[in-house]
This record gives structure tokens, sequence and C-alpha cells, in this order.
């Protein structure tokens, strides 16, 4: 595969938007109302850091589970049924109508159901171009929803690992999404730098703050480690849940291919967090000798006898789907206990 020429620099922009959550909504009739509305406050806002920063901007990342915040205590059914979308499906093909008609790429994240796995549902992220959907990641990683992992046998005789770390070939770049918490996780950035990536699109729900939290420490290892941008997009808060509203808000950032913070916001809502992608810089970097240039410094076989030969999380431990999110829990102790009985932890 032979690198296209590189774009010209453009903007891209970490849109910190407020989420408002569903979870008080009995049905889809009741949330679909808070959907959409989210959807026309995105197009604004799109339109107006356009009109403001100028046409170059080409690029918008959003928050996690910005449509619809995420479930406190419900039922996989119940939360399918008034919580997710189908990706494509309406709401994707609306945003793709923002695109086209905005001239820009838009990520997001959100919960997705899909009748080829019945009674699942995803947390995925997405990127969406002005011809349509460009790319469908669904999160590996996490402590209160299901993951491919968790019914790994099945889901790998349906899909190629570039489907399960997936990267868009567009014209801003190679881009590649990384959900919320996985950016903890330094193999999920690895796995989407051996197809490629060069743009690493985070969605996330962070606690931010003055402190150097972990999340924030990760934004910029994941850069440094992969000479590769990371534009990060938190939430301006979250409503309609009995959490404090600002309680994941504020730090949305963009973070150079250097581990350089280029542009980063408080708290509310803002499209503050603006900088300019250079894409030809980031390959000149990635092709040249030295110290900086940690991909071409790679040894992964080095370590693949390790990774091949451990087991922490076992694969397929929910081949039925599970009804509620606390038998994520009984597993995850599980597996503290099963690493204290071998002397690891």
């Amino acid at each position: 595969m032979t690198a296209p020429a590189a774009p010209t620099p453009y903007k891209a922009i970490a849109l910190q938007v407020r989420c408002d959550a569903v979870n008080r909504c009995a049905t889809r009739a009741d949330s679909q109302p808070l959907i959409d509305a989210t959807i026309k406050r995105i197009d604004d806002f799109i339109g107006g850091a356009i009109g403001f920063y100028g046409r170059d901007v080409k690029l918008v990342v959003l928050p996690e589970y910005f449509l619809t915040g995420f479930p406190m205590g419900e039922d996989a059914t119940t939360w399918i049924a008034k919580a997710c979308i189908h990706i494509p499906g309406p709401e994707i093909a609306r945003v793709t109508e923002i695109a086209a008609r905005r001239g820009v790429w838009i990520s997001g994240n959100g919960y997705e159901a899909d009748e080829t796995w019945p009674g699942r549902y995803f947390q995925a992220s997405w990127l969406v171009g002005p011809k349509g959907l460009a790319l469908k990641y669904r999160r590996l990683n996490s402590l209160f929803s299901p993951s491919p992992h968790d019914f790994w046998t099945e889901y790998r005789n349906r899909y190629s690992m570039r489907d399960v770390f997936p990267v868009a070939d567009t014209p801003l770049g190679r881009l590649a999404a990384i959900a919320s918490e996985e950016i903890l996780f330094p193999e999920v950035a690895r796995c989407l730098l051996m197809h490629g990536a060069e743009v690493f699109l985070h969605s996330t729900a962070d606690v931010a703050g003055h402190a150097r939290m972990p999340k924030e420490v990760c934004k910029l290892a994941r850069a440094v480690e992969n000479v590769a941008y990371v534009v990060s997009a938190n939430a301006a808060g979250i409503t309609g849940i009995p959490i404090p509203e600002s309680s994941t808000d504020g730090k949305s950032k963009i973070v150079d291919y250097r581990g350089l913070v280029l542009a980063e916001v408080d708290q509310g809502e803002s499209a503050g967090a603006v900088a300019d992608i250079d894409i030809a810089a980031l390959r000149h970097a990635r092709r040249q000798p030295g110290m900086p240039n940690l991909v071409t410094r790679q040894r992964f076989d080095l370590y693949a006898a390790m990774y091949g030969g451990t087991t922490f999380v076992p694969a397929d431990q929910f081949p039925s789907p599970m009804s509620e999110r606390g038998a994520l829990l009984a597993a995850q102790s599980r597996v503290a206990e099963a690493l204290r009985s071998r002397g690891l932890i």
C-alpha cells in the first residue's frame, strides 16, 4: 500500500458539546426528539465554526455517546429500543447530509444495534464524509458495555482484523477512531497504526480538571509513540442523569505527532479546540531516521510470543447476549482472582 499525495494542511475541531441523556425517556418516541435536536444543534455549531475559522475546517470530532448518554441500569432490550442507532441508518444519513452540505468529515460515537447480533448492542465510533459512512469501529474494551471479544470466535467468523481495527484512507489522511477509555490501552492505537493510521479520532467523556488525569496523560502518549495526531473531543457536561452535569466536561484538545498540545479548551460548549493538521509534516517525521521516530523503531515480533502465550481476560466470556452489565463486573472479579491465584497481582 503506497500513501497517496499528502493533503494540504486543514483545520480540525474537537467540538465540545453538551450531551442530553435519554435515560429518563420511557420509549423511543420520547428519546427521538432529543436525538433529533442534538443533530440539529451539531449542524448549527459546525456551520458557525466554519463561518468563524474559514472553509479550511475539514474535520470535526464529537464527544462520546453525544446523542444519548450511556446506560445506567437499563437492560439490553430497553437500551436498544430507546437509545441505539443503526450504523448506517437514519441518524447517520442526517450526519452525511450535514457533512456534504458543510464540506467536512464528521466523527462521533454512540450505541449501535445490529440485527446481525440480536439481543446485543455495541458502543461504536464512526466517521462520515460527504459521500457517507467511511468507518465504523466497535469498542473492544469497556467495563460496562459488551465487547466483540466476549463472543470473539463467532465475531471473527464474520469480520477480518481490518474490520476490527479499521482505518479510513481519506482526502484528509488515514483516519482511525479510538473510543473513550480505550486511549488507556496502547494496543488499540498500535493495531490501528499497523493499518496506517495517522490521525486518531478520540470521542470521550472525561473527568477533566487541572490535574493530569490518566486519559490526559495517555492522549499525549498515544500521539508520541505512534507519531500521530490525536483529536480528542470531550463532552461539555451531561444533563438528564443523577450525576452533576459538569462531571465530564472540558479539556477537549488536539495533540500533534510530537505530543505537543496545539489547542485545548476549558469547560462548557466550545469550538475553541481547533488546530491545523499537517499530514505532509507527519509523513516526513515518520520517514526520518532518528530517536523521535518511534514508528520505525517498533519490533513487534519481539513481543509476539509474550502476547500470544498470555491471557488475562479470556475470549468468549459471553457467547450468548448478556442482559445486564453486572455480569461484566462479575467477569472482572473472576479475572482478578485468576491473576491472584497465579501470583501476578
